[in-house]
């Protein structure tokens, strides 16, 4: 990378790909964080916005010219805007990264230098913390309706207590799409992210087909990114929640058993029941009670 120019975009072995969405908030100290951790590397780094209304692309325009910026006239979802961002990448790295993240200036260079010491790794990703500095608990073991009330009970409590100070390694089931470092052909052989999610799950479906193509998947905390979370849909609560259960949904239907499904719809009813028999009138509730509704009986196609 040139001095104060941003990334090489010449046969760059590290592509770096954000997807953004009304995040206009996040981008400058997170571009900001970037230009200095790619520093030193051959790189590019493309950002694809989703139709966003809040001067994102402006900004980046004017303010981060070595960003490669590229607008879709309307928002694709998380997924497809992925795939967009890949498409026109070059690297045999990928970096997917959120913007609400802020990255460490060794970060990029630690990780692309664990995946290629590990043939075998398909995807490694980072400890992800808040801004204040607790863990978030950024990967996981196969999703399927007992082991997420385990992860969430037992694990998730578990992890955030022990990463304070663990560094180890250690393979995993999934890992978060908010800071992922792939192989290029990982991805290749996993088939690019399921354009069927709109948001949600679609990073755990990725890593799902990643292992099932034999590659493995790394949790690596010796590096760590701080993470806002929720940043593009902190604003769209209720709509954000129904994005949720709806992926969820599709995520059983491909990956879980029966019994998964079965159990994960039952509790869907009762989250229904127990909204319709509330005696608190609030409007977002019953739009997301009526949306959840629809989903369940299929009208939300």
């Amino acid at each position: 990378m040139k001095s104060m120019t941003g990334p090489r975009i010449n046969e760059p072995e590290l592509s770096v790909v954000l997807v953004n969405y009304n995040d206009r908030a996040h981008l400058p100290a997170c571009l900001s964080s970037l230009e200095k951790a790619v520093s030193g590397l051959s790189a590019e780094v493309i950002l694809v916005d989703n139709h966003s209304e809040d001067g994102s692309p402006e900004l980046v325009r004017s303010a981060f010219p070595w960003v490669r910026l590229i607008e879709n006239d309307q928002n694709v979802g998380y997924p497809r805007a992925n795939n967009i961002g890949f498409s026109q990448c070059h690297g045999d790295y990928v970096f997917f990264l959120n913007t609400d993240t802020v990255v460490p200036a060794a970060a990029p260079a630690a990780l692309l230098a664990e995946i290629k010491a590990r043939p075998e790794v398909g995807a490694v990703g980072p400890a992800l913390v808040h801004e204040n500095g607790r863990i978030q608990v950024s990967f996981g073991t196969r999703v399927g309706f007992f082991s997420e009330i385990y992860q969430k009970l037992i694990l998730n409590p578990f992890f955030r207590i022990a990463l304070r100070r663990s560094r180890k390694a250690r393979g995993v089931g999934w890992l978060s799409g908010a800071c992922l470092l792939a192989r290029r052909a990982s991805i290749e052989a996993a088939g690019l992210f399921d354009e069927g999610f709109f948001l949600y799950f679609e990073d755990i479906d990725l890593c799902r087909r990643i292992t099932a193509e034999g590659f493995k998947l790394l949790f690596f905390p010796e590096v760590r990114v701080s993470h806002v979370g929720g940043a593009a849909t902190s604003a769209l609560r209720w709509q954000s929640r129904l994005e949720y259960r709806r992926s969820q949904l599709r995520f059983y239907e491909k990956h879980s058993s029966r019994l998964s499904l079965r159990l994960l719809k039952l509790y869907l009813k009762l989250i229904i029941l127990a909204l319709g028999a509330s005696t608190q009138r609030d409007e977002e509730k019953r739009l997301f009670r009526e949306g959840l509704q629809r989903i369940l009986t299929g009208q939300d196609a």
